[in-house]
């Protein structure tokens, strides 16, 4: 069956580098935090889950990136990743890294991709 769209923001809402929109996604059978940032022009989204630990990123709601918004960065242990792959790019995330949602842009709007069934 194929997966369903969910509706998160409007586009204008993101802006680059800025602050990200939570919202929620069904992960492994639970709810879990998510985000989507705008980077680079593009929009993209992550479970908010440290790789180091099950930790959420942000300091303040919506506030992952870094002081220079070059990178996202775990405010408990200061892992920091990628924002355009999620990879890890150092400290305590060790190689691990976020873990990436599905995102469209299109029509003025940002959605969330749910995962098919199998």
């Amino acid at each position: 069956m194929a997966g369903s769209e969910r509706l998160i923001c409007a586009a204008a809402e993101l802006a680059d580098r800025g602050k990200a929109v939570r919202f929620e996604v069904e992960h492994c059978g639970e709810t879990a935090a998510a985000f989507v940032i705008r980077f680079g022009g593009a929009v993209y989204g992550y479970l908010n889950r440290c790789g180091h630990r099950s930790i959420e990123l942000d300091w303040r709601e919506g506030e992952v990136f870094d002081s220079e918004g070059r990178n996202l960065i775990c405010s408990m242990h200061g892992a920091s990743y990628a924002p355009a792959s999620g990879r890890c790019l150092g400290g305590p995330c060790a190689g691990t890294p976020l873990r990436r949602l599905r995102i469209e842009e299109r029509g003025g709007y940002v959605y969330y991709m749910e995962p098919e069934d199998d």
